[in-house]
């Protein structure tokens, strides 16, 4: 008997050695702490991309931008990432290309402190984002034109890496007014700080993007990826459970009010689609607005920054679909 244990117990550890072999190591960035990475967490917490043969190890970077630039570097492989810096690099000879569409509205609330409350109080003051080149810098712009004001003239803008911080930085004083998403601007908005422009429009937010010399050299990763994205989605659409749960791993203690308000607003269709198409209307209002000072964005298409194959091919096999037939 003892002897039939000890061959089993081989035989199992043998086989959990070669099924962990056979996972394809791949390390991924992210580029916020937001409710918008929620895909790549819940892929990573639920065992989704092991299951598809994936080895992943997550890395964070303080902003898109900086995301962005270690994928072209080729530090790590695939990012998720917003729009700006994906269509910046590409403006300027990058080969990168969203595979997945993650998040494809953008949400943004510019808060300051209750005691300031209009334009005017904001002039000569600074004005918290994430990184220069990225997406909250691209909102803020939208925003303050909203409110009559320059970036550069009225008010300057500086870079504070996540949203928590940027909620600080706002609460303490040290800038003006900050461009924060969820789960900050819910836990502002409880804190008292006042609202003074709510921008939400069609774009390309935190999505799946890779390289295309990655794509040509390693498709069939690719394709796992874009595989255990479109499965995590479907997970955190039908398991709150485990979707909040992981969200509280990785933005930290949430009041239960605000746990379930970020969760509702990620998890809605509108927000973050189960086909996971890239948004070609979202990179067209990214490209707009450089169009108006830079050729090369007047000339660019929203379709040289994407890569539909592996989004496509799981859509018209009926995988998609065949996951929310399940429910």
């Amino acid at each position: 008997m003892k002897t039939t244990v000890f061959t089993v117990s081989l035989f199992l550890l043998f086989s959990f050695s070669i099924a962990s072999a056979q996972l394809s190591k791949m390390t991924v960035g992210y580029g916020s702490i937001s409710a918008a990475q929620l895909p790549v967490w819940v892929a990573k917490e639920a065992g989704i991309f092991s299951k598809n043969g994936l080895d992943v190890q997550l890395v964070f970077f303080k902003g898109s931008t900086t995301a962005v630039m270690a994928l072209l570097s080729r530090e790590t492989p695939i990012s998720q990432v917003t729009g700006p810096p994906i269509v910046n690099a590409g403006l300027r000879g990058g080969d990168s290309v969203f595979v997945a569409g993650g998040a494809v509205i953008i949400d943004y609330w510019l808060m300051s402190r209750a005691d300031i409350k209009t334009a005017e109080q904001l002039k000569g003051g600074s004005i918290a984002v994430s990184t220069f080149g990225g997406q909250s810098e691209f909102v803020s712009r939208i925003a303050l034109k909203k409110l009559g004001l320059t970036p550069g003239k009225d008010v300057t803008m500086v870079q504070i890496g996540v949203p928590s911080d940027r909620l600080i930085a706002t609460e303490t004083g040290k800038v003006r007014a900050a461009l924060l998403n969820s789960p900050d601007s819910f836990i502002g908005e409880k804190k008292g700080l006042y609202t003074h422009a709510y921008v939400s429009l069609p774009s390309q937010s935190t999505g799946a993007a890779t390289t295309r010399r990655f794509i040509r050299e390693n498709p069939d990763m690719v394709r796992k990826y874009v595989r255990s994205q479109i499965e995590a989605v479907h997970r955190i659409k039908t398991d709150r459970e485990t979707a909040q749960r992981v969200l509280v791993k990785y933005l930290g203690p949430q009041d239960k009010q605000i746990l379930d308000k970020t969760y509702d607003d990620i998890s809605s269709d509108q927000k973050l689609p189960p086909k996971q198409y890239p948004t070609l209307e979202g990179l067209k209002s990214i490209l707009d607005p450089l169009a108006e000072t830079d050729a090369k964005a007047k000339a660019a298409k929203p379709e040289e920054f994407v890569d539909m194959t592996f989004v496509r091919e799981l859509d018209q096999s009926g995988f998609t679909d065949s996951l929310y037939k399940k429910q």
